[in-house]
């Protein structure tokens, strides 16, 4: 396979193009070479996809047999980009985001529920929050590919990736908690069912659908029934080696003393919609999910052999330090035997 991958340096990016490669496709990638690790195997094509005379050249160095786009955020450049390549390429491969529904994180999600409202020429506007104004640009991106690619478009949608490679450092986190040892705060319930998805299983499914898959759009994560909060954090403290005991805190404890959802105790976040993300025309289509364990370890072998994640504004807000961490799981425990009959 002739493949383009938009990007390609980063995260996903990268993974998607360290697989073509060693799956023998004949891989170009298309980025402006300031951030990121180009891979070795690759041509390397420089430009911007906002420069018109870049997007030209672009268009000059194909066909292709596809394109996955793994870079793409402003619809409007999206746009001017798949537009170039309507001609020069079978399908293309558009990773999105299920920020993309307009009720993500708090309700269960299938591809039949609403999206965020965008046109396929927006450009970014500043007066929305982040979260909110990403979904609604990537929306405006999905409906970019369809615009110039019609039935040939596929569109992905993962919910929550980790591996190496990962930029914002949710895994990373938790893996290094785990390593310093000592009595560690566990959020919530370890019962509680979780999606995350490796990055080698999408870059591997991204690779399926460029080639011949079914064209649409796919939810891409792991199943409902995958792993549980518990079988992660277990994972992590077999992968470090680590003998730290967890005490799981209930959810409305750590609501109650302002711990940050999703951030300050990554990947912990109590709506119901945040791991009910139906998948299962992906899985029907050739996703398949490695077990949670396999992640964690391949991360942690990441971090330790020299590992370097790429810096993201993100990565700051993770994690609560120590001290807020022996604090709360001090007054937990007052809070339990204060709640213990007689």
């Amino acid at each position: 396979m002739r493949l383009l991958v938009i990007g390609g340096t980063w995260f996903l990016g990268r993974v998607v193009v360290e697989e073509a490669v060693r799956a023998g496709h004949e891989v170009a990638t298309f980025n402006r070479g300031r951030t990121g690790v180009d891979v070795p195997g690759a041509r390397l094509l420089r430009g911007d996809r906002t420069n018109p005379g870049d997007l030209s050249r672009l268009r000059a160095a194909g066909p292709w047999d596809a394109v996955i786009d793994t870079s793409g955020y402003i619809p409007a450049d999206v746009l001017a980009g798949a537009r170039a390549l309507d001609d020069q390429a079978g399908r293309y491969v558009f990773v999105s985001t299920v920020n993309v529904y307009e009720g993500w994180p708090v309700e269960p999600l299938s591809e039949a529920s609403r999206l965020r409202a965008c046109a396929a020429d927006a450009t970014e506007a500043a007066d929305e929050r982040w979260g909110d104004r990403y979904g609604r640009l990537k929306a405006g991106c999905e409906h970019a590919v369809e615009e110039a690619f019609g039935d040939r478009a596929v569109i992905l949608r993962p919910g929550v990736i980790l591996g190496r490679y990962e930029y914002i450092g949710r895994l990373p986190w938790w893996l290094r908690r785990f390593a310093r040892g000592g009595q560690i705060l566990g959020p919530g319930s370890p019962d509680r069912g979780i999606q995350p998805i490796d990055v080698r299983d999408v870059a591997a499914y991204a690779l399926h659908e460029a080639a011949d898959g079914p064209t649409g759009a796919f939810n891409v994560t792991a199943p409902y029934d995958h792993a549980t909060y518990g079988e992660m954090l277990a994972a992590c403290a077999h992968a470090t080696g680590s003998d730290a005991e967890i005490t799981w805190v209930d959810d409305d404890f750590l609501i109650d003393h302002g711990v940050t959802m999703w951030t300050e105790l990554p990947l912990w976040r109590t709506y119901e919609g945040t791991w009910r993300i139906d998948s299962t025309r992906a899985h029907a289509a050739g996703l398949t999910c490695r077990p949670i364990a396999d992640t964690v370890n391949d991360t942690w072998n990441w971090l330790t052999t020299g590992g370097q994640a790429v810096q993201n504004h993100r990565t700051s807000e993770l994690g609560i330090t120590p001290e807020q961490e022996t604090q709360l799981l001090a007054e937990a425990a007052i809070s339990a035997r204060g709640n213990t009959p007689g």
